[in-house]
């Protein structure tokens, strides 16, 4: 197995890790169990109260349940409307980190060249990870001020406990950084590497195939081109035949 086929099947298992994780987190956006609350000591009169980001609702034993919706948007406070924008913005660049994540995979063959589809499948993995940091954000978020105030013994209002959506949730966001690390490490190595766009460096020396020497190479920054000397017949060069014409032509004078 070379290493192309571990890089496809490491990219095959980070995405499904993130589509998993994607899917969990979409899960708990319509789950009411948030938030739960058990208010009753007599088994037939005991009540549930559960809520969410959207609505809270009610239950007692008989199996009957009951929920509203949040009625006035303005008079909500700030930490729910940032719970809100953390969710949906972790469900939409998920999203859009799997469309590009498909389009960049080694074994889908829907993009160019093999460092495009790396820089495509990078793209991907930056974008798993802003939808798994939302993601985690949120839960955390709202599961410190749950506890925060169920541990705050000045705190006089009906106390909460956490729900299954926020550990639903926890496991998501994890799969979603989890996966886009993984696809970010690959894809970096081979579509940001310095190397990539480089051009290739040229020898430093060279050898002639006539005298089989070795020759430095000039700068490359200079305007004056020099190369080996030239060779006649019997392998002596155009200096050494000026100094022998020179010499001749004093014999003689």
């Amino acid at each position: 197995m070379n290493y192309r086929e571990v890089v496809m099947y490491m990219e095959i298992g980070s995405f499904v890790s993130c589509l998993c994780g994607w899917v969990l987190v979409c899960s708990t956006l319509p789950t009411e169990y948030w938030t739960f609350s058990e208010v009753g000591s007599i088994v037939l009169t005991t009540g549930n109260y559960y809520s969410n980001l959207w609505r809270d609702c009610v239950s007692d034993t008989t199996g009957v349940s009951d929920c509203k919706d949040y009625p006035s948007m303005l008079a909500l406070p700030a930490f729910l409307h940032a719970c809100r924008a953390l969710a949906i913005c972790s469900v939409i660049t998920g999203f859009f980190g799997g469309v590009l994540t498909l389009v960049g995979m080694k074994c889908t063959k829907i993009g160019g060249s093999e460092i495009a589809n790396a820089r495509v499948t990078f793209a991907g993995g930056v974008t798993y990870l802003v939808s798994g940091l939302c993601g985690m954000v949120t839960y955390s978020w709202w599961s410190n001020k749950v506890i925060s105030e169920f541990l705050d013994v000045n705190f006089r209002a009906q106390k909460f406990e956490l729900g299954a959506a926020v550990f639903i949730g926890w496991a998501g966001a994890a799969l979603l950084l989890s996966g886009g690390s993984v696809l970010t490490y690959f894809s970096a190595k081979e579509g940001l590497s310095k190397t990539s766009g480089a051009r290739p460096q040229r020898p430093a020396t060279y050898a002639t195939g006539r005298t089989g020497r070795t020759y430095m190479r000039p700068d490359t920054s200079s305007r004056v081109t020099r190369g080996p000397p030239l060779l006649y017949e019997g392998g002596r060069s155009r200096e050494a035949m000026k100094s022998r014409l020179t010499f001749d032509m004093d014999s003689f004078v």
